[in-house]
């Protein structure tokens, strides 16, 4: 997409150039079942109409709109986007893996650190008082992780214990 922006609109200042290909990128990405056929046909159209309410989007393509030369230009433009929107969606499965993958290497890796670490005063305190609640038998814990484990075993446990007496 970036070669072929650097080949089209050769006449506009590079203000006009980012405007246009922003509108246009937005166009084919707002609409993904219109041919470029169709969508071209739609822009211009809009432009005119633009025009003739005295009201344009891009004052700068008043002369333009029935030129051939923005014409091949645009479309070229609106087939790059597609193909780049096409791209895109064919990589979201494969994006959306990565994303979990990272995700579960994150979660494991954050295991390991809380393995290492001795548990908190809030856990030790928390773990202290649910083994007193239920009459539970305390054991030493060595590190985060197993304070975690320890307490959702026995949050876990007893609201099961409780759900079955209602």
């Amino acid at each position: 997409m970036y070669e072929i922006k650097s080949r089209i609109y050769l006449d506009f200042s590079k203000t006009q150039k980012a405007a246009l290909c922003n509108f246009l990128r937005a166009l084919v990405k707002k609409t993904p079942e219109e041919t470029i056929e169709n969508i071209f046909d739609k822009f211009i159209e809009d432009e005119k109409y633009y025009f003739e309410i005295n009201n344009p989007h891009f004052a700068f393509l008043e002369d333009l709109l029935d030129d051939n030369k923005f014409a091949e230009d645009t479309l070229l433009y609106l087939k790059e986007c597609r193909k780049y929107y096409d791209y895109k969606k064919k990589q979201e499965p494969i994006i959306q893996a990565q994303k979990e993958y990272e995700k579960k290497k994150r979660a494991f890796l954050k295991e390991v650190k809380m393995s290492k670490e001795l548990p908190t005063k809030k856990q030790l305190y928390y773990y202290e008082r649910l083994c007193k609640k239920y009459n539970i038998e305390k054991k030493e814990l060595t590190s985060k992780l197993e304070a975690l484990q320890e307490i959702d075993r026995i949050i876990n446990e007893h609201s099961t214990d409780c759900r079955n007496f209602d």
